[in-house]
């Protein structure tokens, strides 16, 4: 952490602390590669709301899940039998645990001193393999968990975690891509109404290896998912896709973190989002890190908001970092706002009515991410569910 005075940039003292507190008068860290980690839940400070992680977060909600006891048990679990892919419970002192990840904040750090066993899921093999792991009956006290999911070297699957019913969650969830390897990882929050999730994942992407990680968030009260993926071999490729609808009183939270930490690599960041019903928020922050060693890097985020209504909130926050001039390009780009007029004077004009001219476009709007999963059998649910949001906006 650099130790500067607000005066050297011509600032002054705001919300994110940090610059009246102690001597020195320490300038709050901004840069994501630059936080402070630990696997410790007391090395980080206390949680006040004012910091630059927590600040757009409803902190009085998930303070159990910040400071307090988690239950750290493995939990039931439902997948198919599937050739190439081992799932098992192992110990806290697997070497794959922690192998890509370090917590970054408080809750993440409560989360990793919590669980007991971690959830590891094994890919191997050339053939592609799609395997759904699914969990409803976490119930409402408050939980810790802890997954690993490896893709061995040149082996090709889509995995997707689907959760619903009540939970109380915080978790953490590793992400190993191996050289060569091809995989897919959904994850998919439809939870029961009442609940509250904090998700970490970390992601290292191995040489001429591919990652397409997909959040998609329909439903709880407070989700909160924070991805960063490490780009490490040379001609890694991540592609980085979000789709959110929140209906009154959801705050549904994406941070993302893309680091181009080695040569040739190639990044896409695209997360699209609808609102409505009073009180809906969403936030999105994405950063994305050109390091010095990442030449010939190929990079680009972005993130559309679409308000279907009074009373939402939608705050959309795009940073790139560029550490070297010889890359290919990177870029990012963010716009929130309401129906285009024209889009819906085109349909209506072809006779469809005005309520099914703003169906079509929320669907359309969204599909663009749906369409980029890759299992038909999901991405036709998701369409389903889209389409029942639609239906109490309609209402």
């Amino acid at each position: 952490m650099s130790i500067l005075t607000p005066e050297q940039h011509g600032a002054a003292a705001h919300s994110d602390g940090g610059w009246d507190s102690g001597e020195g008068r320490v300038v709050p860290v901004q840069t994501r590669s630059e936080r402070f980690s630990s696997f410790v839940h007391n090395d980080f400070p206390p949680v006040t709301g004012l910091e630059a992680e927590w600040k757009l977060t409803p902190v009085a909600l998930v303070r159990d899940l910040i400071d307090g006891q988690l239950d750290g048990s493995s939990y039931d679990y439902t997948a198919p039998a599937a050739d190439g892919v081992e799932l098992e419970w192992i110990d806290r002192s697997d070497a794959r645990v922690g192998s890509v990840g370090i917590p970054e904040e408080r809750a993440s750090a409560n989360a990793w001193g919590s669980f007991e066993k971690a959830l590891a899921i094994t890919v191997r093999g050339d053939e592609h393999i799609d395997l759904t792991v699914s969990r409803s009956t976490l119930g409402a006290t408050p939980r810790a968990a802890h997954t690993v999911i490896t893709a061995k070297a040149n082996s090709n699957a889509t995995i997707i975690l689907q959760s619903g019913g009540r939970a109380t969650l915080s978790e953490n969830i590793e992400i190993i891509v191996e050289d060569g390897a091809a995989l897919t990882v959904v994850s998919v929050q439809e939870w029961a109404d009442d609940a509250i999730h904090l998700a970490s994942h970390f992601a290292s992407v191995g040489r001429d290896a591919k990652l397409k990680h997909v959040v998609v968030s329909l439903s709880g009260t407070v989700i909160r998912v924070n991805l960063a993926v490490h780009l490490d071999g040379e001609g890694a490729d991540g592609d980085l896709y979000g789709l959110y609808f929140a209906d009154a009183g959801q705050h549904f939270e994406q941070r993302v973190y893309l680091h181009h930490v080695a040569k040739n690599t190639k990044g896409r960041v695209n997360y699209k989002g609808a609102l409505q019903g009073k009180g809906a928020r969403t936030v999105w922050v994405g950063d994305v890190l050109i390091g010095a060693a990442a030449a010939g890097t190929d990079s680009y985020e972005q993130n559309r908001n679409l308000v279907l209504s009074e009373g939402t909130r939608a705050d959309s926050i795009p940073n790139l970092e560029i550490e070297t001039g010889d890359i290919l390009g990177a870029g990012h780009a963010s716009a929130t706002g309401r129906f285009d007029d024209e889009q819906l004077f085109y349909l209506q004009a072809r006779g469809i009515t005005e309520a099914e001219a703003r169906r079509l476009v929320v669907i359309g709007f969204l599909s663009e991410i749906v369409q980029r999963i890759g299992n038909i059998e999901l991405e036709a649910r998701l369409h389903v569910a889209i389409e029942k949001e639609l239906e109490r906006t309609a209402g």
